[in-house]
């Protein structure tokens, strides 16, 4: 990432807010002082409508090459290595294991608290209407959405270009982790080039995404004045418990579950951790991207934490895109808020399906600031909640961002430390 990089993303955050503050603001004096006026339904039909729509359209366009790219690419990654192939399979299953207790933890939270509930369900029904042919589509599709075994089944597609065609995640994501294992497994030069087509593919992908987001202010404008226009000064009340339980899942992960990993997997005192990786944690915050904190994981690694370079420089330099359970549990939390928030009743299996995808996405993530987004509005169509509701969480997404690249960096930190003890090339300290 050059110099000019995160100053370039911090402009662009400046102007999403201004986005927000203003959409919102424009919602709510319309709200209150033309409640119901005819010409609220044409400007929301016509203009900002339409608008938020070709952004989300855009984002959909190119999250499947990017997720695709990014999953085959991270598992092929793994066998470079070959005298890390151990090390590559522990870290594969540390960052599984644990990604899945983060995204458990954060649909616990969200279910229990349940930050979106409250809302008008006539007005919710009003706002899904308003969403056009786009949110029926998805409500419709949301109906008849596989369950149990079914959807199982239909995890392994049979036809791979149709799974892409139709936005099947899991088979995509499937397909991509069982392609990125053939790389792993047929290292010639030819698949070489292949590897590297692939990666190219990546590179695209995410230029074109970083183009398409710099319309965001004007799309998160369309999206809050949509949402508020309806919904009113409610939403102020939704959005703060909203950023609440990200916070309270957040938390949980870093100050819980990573400390007893600490504690029992690596038989390392989490202060004394914490106390040695804060500098990390600093940058982590400051710049909310996990590529751009490496250099400085890497260094906290080897001379403050005093783990062996062959582990940590692998374990580090996967897990900036392999292992972000801040991303996970930020996914989970955010698909299940507006589910309540829109009254889309969540099956059990619904909440599966979330689960996986969370999960998986840890892994395919790319580790720059704002990377989820496309992920969370593929999900939030997969279960069927209007994908525009990701405007109500934009406005807030730095400040969660930040915090959850924090606790992004500090687990690729606990899974090096876990993983040299585990394998014997680190002495067990206080």
């Amino acid at each position: 990432m050059t110099e000019a990089a995160p100053a370039t993303h911090n402009r662009l955050q400046w102007r999403i807010l201004i986005g927000f503050v203003a959409g919102l603001a424009a919602g709510l004096l319309t709200y209150t002082l033309a409640p119901g006026a005819p010409w609220v339904e044409t400007v929301v039909t016509y203009v900002t409508g339409p608008i938020g729509q070709i952004f989300l359209r855009l984002l959909f366009m190119l999250v499947i090459p990017l997720l695709f790219s990014a999953l085959v690419v991270g598992i092929a990654d793994m066998g470079e290595l070959k005298s890390l192939k151990a090390i590559g399979l522990k870290t594969l299953g540390y960052t599984v294991a644990v990604s899945a207790i983060a995204v458990a933890i954060s649909l616990a939270v969200v279910n229990v608290i349940r930050p979106g509930d409250g809302v008008d369900p006539a007005v919710a029904a009003d706002m899904l209407a308003a969403g056009g042919e786009g949110a029926a589509g998805i409500v419709a599709a949301s109906a008849n959405t596989e369950a149990g075994v079914g959807l199982l089944v239909n995890i392994v597609p049979n036809n791979i270009i149709a799974a892409m065609s139709a936005n099947d995640i899991l088979a995509v994501m499937f397909f991509a982790l069982f392609f990125g294992i053939g790389l792993l497994l047929v290292q010639t030069p030819r698949t070489a080039v292949l590897k590297d087509a692939i990666e190219g593919v990546f590179d695209v992908a995410m230029r074109l995404i970083g183009l398409v987001i710099q319309l965001a202010p004007i799309a998160i404008f369309c999206f809050m004045f949509n949402l508020s226009a309806q919904f009113g000064w409610d939403l102020l009340v939704r959005l703060a418990a909203y950023v609440a339980v990200v916070l309270l899942a957040l938390a949980l992960q870093m100050f819980g579950v990573f400390p007893l990993l600490l504690k029992f997997g690596a038989n390392k005192s989490p202060l004394a951790f914490f106390r040695q990786t804060r500098e990390a944690s600093v940058m982590a915050f400051s710049t909310a991207s996990s590529n751009a904190t490496l250099p400085t994981a890497l260094r906290v690694a080897e001379h403050e934490l005093k783990l062996p370079p062959r582990i940590s420089r692998f374990v580090l330099t996967i897990g900036a895109t392999a292992n972000q359970n801040g991303t996970a549990m930020f996914e989970g939390v955010t698909v299940l808020f507006l589910a309540q928030f829109f009254g889309v009743d969540l099956s059990l299996a619904q909440q599966g399906f979330v689960m996986l995808v969370c999960i998986l996405a840890g892994i395919g993530t790319a580790g720059v600031p704002g990377g989820s987004l496309p992920v969370v509005a593929l999900i939030l169509s997969g279960v069927g909640v209007p994908p525009e509701g990701i405007g109500l969480i934009l406005g807030v997404d730095r400040f969660l961002d930040m915090c959850r690249t924090t606790l992004n960096v500090v687990g690729d930190l606990v899974a090096a430390q876990v993983i040299s003890a585990r394998s014997g090339d680190v002495a067990a300290s206080a």
